[in-house]
């Protein structure tokens, strides 16, 4: 039976594709660098901060890294909220679901999480949130999902994370856990959605309600 629910955060919960062009390509202007091409933005979009920030400098060796990281841990995140979207069902889907399923996010941010969070009031809905930060490897590691698993005292039968990426798919097989895949066909998933609202009608969902 389905007890516990787990979220990744860009997108599935946001449209966060262009926050992510701004957010990189602005760290990359202040060192004189061009914006990310398409492949680079694929890539951030799913990768935790510390390898995104390599793969977009890594033509720009001449750049010394301990700057750019100086540099990005001095930038304001809230000026890129703007870019984000929620999805529109994301809050009606929670409501559905709490109290019945225990909810967390399994996510590779790392210290602009806590802004979105609260920027969106999305912190009562989720009693565990793990990032890269605090989590021993970021996803495609099964990390992040082992320790919501053991802080829940749950079974990998028992859970499902729902993702959109092949990251998300790699995080979930290490773990044993059922991946949703938020609007994208290509994963190897148990479940393919497009809507938060159609995950409510998916059989772990109708065998408890």
């Amino acid at each position: 039976m389905l007890k516990l629910v787990v979220f990744d955060c860009d997108g599935v919960m946001f449209s966060s594709r262009e926050s992510n062009r701004h957010y990189y390509n602005d760290l990359l202007a202040a060192f004189s660098c061009p914006p990310m091409d398409e492949e680079e933005l694929n890539y951030v979009h799913i990768h935790n901060v510390r390898n995104s920030v390599a793969h977009i400098f890594r033509k720009h060796g001449h750049i010394d890294p301990k700057s750019i990281e100086a540099h990005r841990l001095g930038l304001d995140y809230a000026p890129y909220l703007r870019f984000m979207a929620m999805e529109p069902d994301l809050l009606r889907f929670l409501t559905l679901i709490k109290p019945a399923y225990r909810t967390a996010i399994s996510t590779n941010r790392t210290d602009t999480m806590e802004i979105i969070l609260d920027t969106f009031a999305l912190r009562p809905w989720f009693e565990l949130v793990v990032t890269a930060l605090n989590a021993p490897r970021p996803k495609p590691a099964p990390d992040g999902l082992l320790m919501i698993l053991d802080h829940f005292q749950v079974c990998p039968e028992e859970t499902i994370y729902i993702g959109d990426s092949v990251i998300d798919q790699e995080h979930c097989a290490g773990a044993g856990v059922d991946l949703i895949a938020f609007r994208n066909r290509a994963l190897d998933a148990r479940y393919h959605v497009d809507d938060f609202m159609s995950i409510a009608k998916l059989p772990p969902f109708r065998a408890n309600g």
